[in-house]
């Protein structure tokens, strides 16, 4: 019995649950919702979950849920590589393997009394939509909160019904797309654009950035350049994660192990890193 017990609470076995739903947020974009052990906070925003579809594999994905709401683990990704292909098939009473939550948070605390601003890049926005729920239920603990999101076409936004609601709850949500159709309002271009805009007091803000790395660097750059303190911008790093306790070495960033140091790490300490090739 306590072999099993120990062999439960390990961190590198999955627990297997149940898919409650299947969302499909764009063509090659969805979310599901997973069932979970109820009661008290199930993980903080920023962390990630090792998810594995037995048979086939297993991938580390950020949380894209309301780390206020029990008993589900909610999970957006993209079908791009064999297991996330294989899990976009799977459909509501599924089983999937899940570990974790493992990484480091969103440092919201760091924020408190200031102005906030999130900057998003494609599918980048799931993992800061938790910080966003968290953000919005604390909403009198901050000043000024400026959502600026990015996609390549109107067809890949994320969550457009509750972009409207994040509007509503007292938060300025800018979006862009790269390229625009004939029946788009808003902005076009990338998303960094946007920066120089955000109605936001720099020397008082705390910037989360999450997307692809050239953008984050370009994101962070033009964020410096506004005036906001590098050691106030934080930005969510992505690499081959396998073990996400710092075992295997797969995801290694300089001295640092993305899956146990980060995802979530200060500018500062990754800018020198991300302009060499190959780490």
């Amino acid at each position: 019995m306590a072999d099993t017990a120990v062999a439960s609470a390990s961190p590198l076995i999955p627990h297997p649950r149940r898919i409650r739903r299947r969302v499909r947020e764009t063509a090659d974009t969805f979310t599901l919702e997973i069932e979970a052990d109820d009661g008290g906070p199930l993980f903080q925003p920023g962390q990630f979950s090792m998810l594995y579809v037995f048979g086939t594999g297993e991938v580390p994905i950020s949380m894209s849920g309301d780390p206020r709401r029990p008993g589900v683990l909610v999970h957006t990704t993209r079908a791009v590589g064999p297991v996330t292909r294989a899990m976009a098939g799977l459909r509501a009473g599924a089983a999937l393997g899940v570990r974790g939550p493992f990484g480091t948070p969103w440092p919201l605390e760091a924020a408190l009394g200031n102005d906030v601003v999130l900057v998003a890049g494609g599918i980048g926005l799931a993992p800061l939509r938790p910080l966003v729920y968290e953000v919005i239920a604390r909403r009198p603990d901050f000043g000024q909160v400026v959502l600026l999101y990015g996609a390549r076409s109107p067809d890949e936004l994320l969550f457009g019904r509750e972009l409207e609601r994040w509007r509503a709850a007292g938060i300025v949500v800018s979006i862009t797309v790269d390229y625009a159709t004939r029946d788009w309002p808003g902005h076009v271009g990338v998303v960094t654009a946007l920066v120089p805009r955000a109605p936001v007091d720099p020397a008082r803000t705390t910037a989360f950035v999450c997307g692809p790395e050239i953008m984050m660097r370009f994101a962070a750059d033009a964020l410096g350049r506004r005036g906001v303190p590098a050691a106030r911008i934080f930005v969510s790093m992505e690499r081959n994660m396998k073990c996400a306790v710092g075992f295997c070495g797969h995801c290694q960033f300089g001295p640092s192990f993305v899956c146990k140091d980060g995802p979530v790490l200060a500018w500062p300490r990754v800018r020198g890193l991300l302009s060499v090739r190959e780490v």
